[in-house]
C-alpha cells in the first residue's frame, strides 16, 4: 500500500514562499506519477502540478514561474515550491500518485492521495 504523507503547510503573507513536502513510502516513486492538487472550500480539487520519473514536470495552473515540482527519488520525495505566493492560493494541498502511468489533470484519476496540507495566504 503506498502512503503520501505532505507536510511544509502554513501562513504566510502575499509575495512569499513556502515548500511543500510529499514523503513517498511503500512502493519507489519511479513508477507512479506524482500531482499536486489544491481545494479551497466550496471549490473542486484542481491540479496545479504533476511529474513523472520518465516525463518530467507538467504544470495545470497559470502559474509557471510560482509554482515548481520536483523530486527525489533517492529519497521517495516530492516537492512543491511556491513563490510570489497570492491570497488566491490559500487552499488545502493534496499530494496523488497514480502507479505506471503518465501525469493526469484530474484528482480523480489518481490512486492514491494524502491527507492534505493547509497552506493559507493572508496578510
Amino acid at each position: 500500500q503506498l502512503q503520501l504523507v505532505e507536510s511544509g503547510g502554513g501562513l504566510v503573507q502575499p509575495g512569499g514562499s513556502l515548500r511543500l513536502s510529499c514523503a513517498v513510502s511503500g512502493y519507489t516513486l519511479d513508477y507512479f506519477a506524482v500531482g499536486w492538487f489544491r481545494q479551497a472550500p466550496g471549490k473542486e480539487r484542481e491540479g496545479v502540478s504533476c511529474i513523472t520519473n520518465v516525463g518530467g514536470s507538467t504544470n495545470y495552473l497559470d502559474s509557471v514561474g510560482r509554482f515548481t515540482i520536483s523530486s527525489d527519488n533517492a529519497k521517495n520525495m516530492v516537492y512543491l515550491q511556491m513563490n510570489s505566493l497570492r491570497p488566491e492560493d490559500t487552499a488545502t494541498y493534496y499530494c496523488e500518485a497514480k502507479a505506471f502511468s503518465a501525469c493526469r489533470s484530474g484528482a480523480t484519476e489518481y490512486t492514491y492521495w494524502g491527507q492534505g496540507a493547509q497552506v493559507t495566504v493572508a496578510s
